[in-house]
């Protein structure tokens, strides 16, 4: 396969990317942004805030306009009927859920109607909880006590029970709307929901993503039946299965072919999610080189050797999209804090804001700013200072400090020595932000030529 498309369903867009193998160059990006494209959707930030007890959702009609506005654009800079495959990266953790009669709503081929108006009177949910979601520890208590504790819940599914997680997503919504969660006939995540779109029918999920949902055995890559039974009832029915990450779902569906000009060869491999595919498009699928992906979370992976997981619970093991399985650290607070940052202090952009950062001397203080009730370390919105206190000027420079020190402790549980730091995400472009990052992981820095590691992978 010569030419191939990568999609990206992020938090706040979905962005394609052609890429030619062969040639190792890209052909053509576009992008759609969730609040900038669609601002009658009232959600800027691309999901919807406000939810009751933490709750965070987004709205999947909405992701599915913005995966056609940016394939819109995108046919107009390529030829997509030379596309030999496809394949898309999704926010992980995200799910949608779909009832009876969904089958023949992605296997329509008219284009006249769009792909909203076809799911939507079979979505059974009609926002999807994704990973900013901090409405379940409940649920994560319950499933925790019923697998023996959080090790046993760690040791089982390579994560302590984690309220973003699927599975607790899961338990909270069969448990508020019974009768909803009865009427679903199948629970997809971002990633696999879009697979399935593409191929005009149920795709897989795959092994890295999958791990993302306290429910997958992350040593046998299958469903973990103990996991499932803690969770909801019925719900082994209601999931596809699980498989590895080069699967091929089918060719793509009539609709791609008679809206955007693919031709009928063009194969769907199943989709995984964004931290797996960053691994995979920043060439870090082999131990030694730790990838850190700044964008609306900061996230730190790394390919491991086996299975290592973290006793204190906020690290994670997932599958690695090459084999074997990788190490991840996320931390919620990452573009949106150093954007409140930014405000804040009165820099009316970017360059401003690093010739603050670049003014200010390394290592007087550090500020963890968190605008979002944080998951690591798990800490209510606010702010945690560290040496001297920041002023305005300084408060830039500390901030993105803060950061990456933060990062680096909560990494400490994966054991391998940095060869090697790559940087991903939009703040990777910003050179005073890569530096601060360096200095405090002690490695040398290398960042893409194009900042989407996820639509690459």
């Amino acid at each position: 396969m010569a030419i191939v498309l990568g999609l990206d369903l992020s938090t706040q867009s979905a962005t394609a990317l052609v890429l030619d193998t062969a040639k190792g160059t890209t052909v053509a990006r576009a992008r759609a942004a969730f609040g900038a494209d669609f601002p009658d959707r009232g959600h800027p930030e691309g999901f919807i805030r406000g939810g009751q007890g933490g709750e965070v959702h987004a709205d999947p009609l909405l992701w599915l306009d913005g995966l056609e506005l940016a394939l819109d654009r995108l046919a107009k800079l390529t030829d997509l009927s030379k596309v030999d495959a496809v394949s898309v990266s999704g926010q992980q953790h995200g799910s949608v859920y779909l009832a009876a009669g969904y089958e023949a709503a992605l296997a329509d081929g008219n284009r006249a109607t769009s792909l909203s108006a076809k799911i939507s009177p079979f979505l059974s949910r009609r926002s999807s909880p994704i990973w900013m979601d901090s409405s379940t520890a409940a649920e994560c208590a319950e499933i925790a006590a019923a697998l023996g504790g959080d090790q046993a819940v760690c040791d089982l599914t390579g994560s302590v029970a984690t309220q973003r997680f699927t599975g607790p997503q899961v338990r909270r919504f069969a448990k508020l709307e019974p009768a909803a969660w009865a009427k679903t006939k199948r629970v997809h995540l971002v990633s696999s929901f879009f697979a399935s779109v593409l191929a005009g029918k149920d795709a897989a999920i795959d092994t890295g993503d999958g791990a993302g949902m306290n429910l997958m055995d992350i040593r046998k890559g299958d469903w973990a039946p103990a996991a499932l039974a803690a969770t909801a009832p019925d719900l082994a029915a209601k999931l596809p299965p699980v498989r590895p990450g080069s699967t091929v779902a089918g060719g793509i569906s009539a609709y791609f072919i008679a809206r955007y000009g693919f031709s009928p060869k063009c194969q769907v491999v199943i989709g995984t999610g964004d931290n797996p595919s960053s691994l995979v498009g920043m060439g870090a699928s082999k131990p030694g080189k730790v990838v850190i992906s700044l964008g609306t979370s900061d996230t730190l992976f790394a390919a491991i050797e086996g299975i290592r997981t973290d006793s204190a619970g906020l690290g994670h093991a997932f599958g690695n999209p090459m084999g074997g399985s990788m190490s991840l650290v996320c931390v919620r607070n990452g573009s949106l804090a150093r954007e409140a940052i930014r405000r804040e202090c009165g820099h009316a952009d970017w360059p401003a804001f690093s010739a603050a950062v670049d003014a200010t001397p390394a290592a007087v203080s550090a500020v963890l700013p968190m605008e979002e009730p944080e998951i690591t370390p798990r800490r209510a919105a606010g702010r945690i200072a560290l040496g001297a206190p920041a002023t305005q000027a300084s408060l830039p420079r500390a901030a993105v400090e803060g950061q990456a020190l933060s990062l680096r402790y909560h990494s400490r549980w994966v054991g391998t020595p940095t060869t090697q730091l790559l940087l991903t995400g939009g703040a990777s472009e910003n050179p005073s932000v890569a530096k601060i990052f360096a200095d405090v992981f002690g490695a040398p820095v290398l960042r893409l030529a194009v900042s989407d590691s996820a639509a690459l992978g």
